[in-house]
């Protein structure tokens, strides 16, 4: 077996419960529907991490997979670095995850993208995706007001966007309460394209500095927008949802395993049996033991957040 990593939260507790979510931003994320958490890379991690999605970039560009001067996203990344795959379980950001969502979680879908600048001709309002919800089908399948929670994101931002107009991600805050309508026909999420005219007016960029991360609720209406400068935009999505969602990506994590502790297994999306994953037991769901190990048997953190 090849040795671990990282030496696991079971190690180094105190990273974690120096994180936990406050009440304030618990509050403020039941609001509005996403929150900043500044400096949750370092800037040693987050030259690493600019380092291997330089590397996947280039290999794209390489076999024909990216073109230059284009927009690139890639999913299936997580064994291709180590500093991708520590962002599974980083301690500035992982506690806020399960302060939000309990413990019977793990990562069903990771994206990368890199946003170069736009093209000195594109026309105004060029790169505009319409605004959306995640999840595609959900949004029109389950007959709940307002629709279910069931996973939230990580965004994490390797490049500057503090201004407007580098490639920023809109939100709408407080837009995950609101069912706007959804076209009962689509069968897959086809974007069109948006000016800038169609901004709403309770529409905000998300600018925020290099090494920021950012939560929000898979339901806050929100878009991509162009990228005006000239700067390449880079960042990373990491996507938590409850162990019996399927994965969203294609991830081949499996051969992962070996390499990780229980927690990181669990949320890497490993299972005793299918079943483990709707009813799980101790040895599905390790990050609950840590959980009771180390905070006691307090329901706001060891049970869900529906117990708290």
């Amino acid at each position: 077996m090849k040795a671990l990593l990282h030496k696991g939260m079971a190690a180094a507790p105190e990273k974690y419960l120096a994180h936990l979510i406050t009440e304030e931003e618990r509050t403020h994320f039941e609001e509005q529907g996403y929150l900043y958490i500044p400096n949750a890379l370092s800037t040693e991690m987050r030259e690493q991490l600019i380092n291997a999605v330089d590397t996947l970039h280039n290999n794209a560009l390489a076999n024909g997979r990216a073109t230059p001067g284009s927009h690139w996203g890639w999913s299936d990344f997580l064994g291709a670095d180590d500093a991708l795959l520590n962002l599974v379980d980083l301690p500035t950001t992982l506690p806020k995850v399960w302060g939000i969502l309990g413990w019977n979680i793990y990562l069903y879908h990771a994206h990368m993208h890199v946003k170069p600048p736009a093209a000195s001709d594109a026309e105004e309002g060029e790169g505009w995706l319409e605004w959306h919800q995640d999840s595609g089908r959900v949004n029109i399948e389950l007959e709940t007001n307002p629709r279910p929670r069931l996973s939230l994101k990580v965004g994490y931002f390797l490049t500057d966007v503090s201004e407007p107009g580098r490639g920023n991600f809109y939100i709408r805050p407080g837009s995950h309460l609101s069912d706007m309508d959804v076209p009962l026909a689509e069968i897959a999420r086809d974007p069109r394209e948006a000016t800038a005219d169609d901004v709403p007016d309770d529409a905000m960029p998300v600018c925020v500095e290099p090494g920021t991360a950012v939560l929000f609720d898979r339901r806050l209406w929100h878009s991509r927008s162009p990228n005006h400068s000239n700067i390449t935009r880079k960042a990373l999505f990491y996507g938590y949802g409850y162990r019996w969602i399927r994965p969203k990506d294609e991830m081949s994590v499996e051969v992962l395993y070996d390499r990780c502790d229980p927690i990181r297994r669990q949320l890497l999306g490993a299972a005793t049996r299918n079943n483990g994953r709707y009813v799980p037991s101790e040895d599905d769901v390790p990050l609950r033991g840590w959980l009771i190990d180390n905070l006691g048997d307090n329901p706001a953190y060891a049970m869900g957040p529906r117990h708290a």
